[in-house]
Parts: C-alpha cells; sequence; structure tokens
C-alpha cells in the first residue's frame, strides 16, 4: 500500500510541475503575441505593455504555486530533515516571489486607476 502511495504522490508531483510549465509557456507566448500585436496596434502602447505584464505576472504567480504545491506533495513521499529544510527554502524564495510579484501588479493597478 505505501509503495502504491508514494507511486501515486509522486505522479501527481510530476503531473502538477508539468501544468505549471505549461503555465508558463503559455503566458510567455501570450506575451510574446501582445508584444508583436503591439507593434501594429494604434492603442496607448504604455497601457498595453502594463497589461501584458499584468497578465503574465498573474500567470507566473499561479505557475509559482503549482510548483510550491508538487514540492509539498514530493516532501510528504519522503519527508527528511533534508528536504524539510529544502522545501522551507524554496516556499520562503517562492513566497518572497509571490509577494513581490502581488505588490507590483497592485502598484500598476493604482497606478492605471490614476492614469
Amino acid at each position: 500500500m505505501e509503495e502504491l502511495l508514494t507511486t501515486f504522490s509522486t505522479v501527481v508531483a510530476e503531473f502538477v510541475e508539468a501544468l505549471a510549465a505549461l503555465i508558463v509557456l503559455g503566458a510567455a507566448l501570450e506575451a510574446v503575441y501582445g508584444i508583436g500585436a503591439g507593434f501594429f496596434a494604434r492603442a496607448d502602447k504604455t497601457r498595453r505593455r502594463r497589461q501584458i505584464w499584468t497578465r503574465f505576472a498573474l500567470w507566473l504567480v499561479l505557475a509559482l504555486e503549482f510548483t510550491l504545491a508538487a514540492d509539498i506533495v514530493r516532501t510528504a513521499i519522503h519527508p527528511s530533515w533534508t528536504s524539510i529544510g529544502q522545501l522551507a527554502g524554496i516556499a520562503i524564495i517562492r513566497t518572497f516571489l509571490n509577494a513581490s510579484l502581488a505588490r507590483d501588479l497592485r502598484e500598476s493597478q493604482s497606478w492605471g486607476e490614476a492614469s
């Protein structure tokens, strides 16, 4: 039973990491498309760039959450002090990145409301 649970958890962690990679790929493609389309648009280019950046940042925040979830599942499979310490370090770094992106998103939105 333990081996089945370990195998299942490993598959879940890998699937969630694959989803995170697909999210990043999709976000990058969307941003590149938006930038390319922006060259030919007659709209406000600054506003368009802010919109592209905001959408890209939102997708990155989601991908960070997925990768953290995968690390949690992986650590739950084989808990050791080393893996727990690594998870804590990764969680701190990702939480900092996530908080920075969220703060930048709030500032971007408030800047957009002021203009």
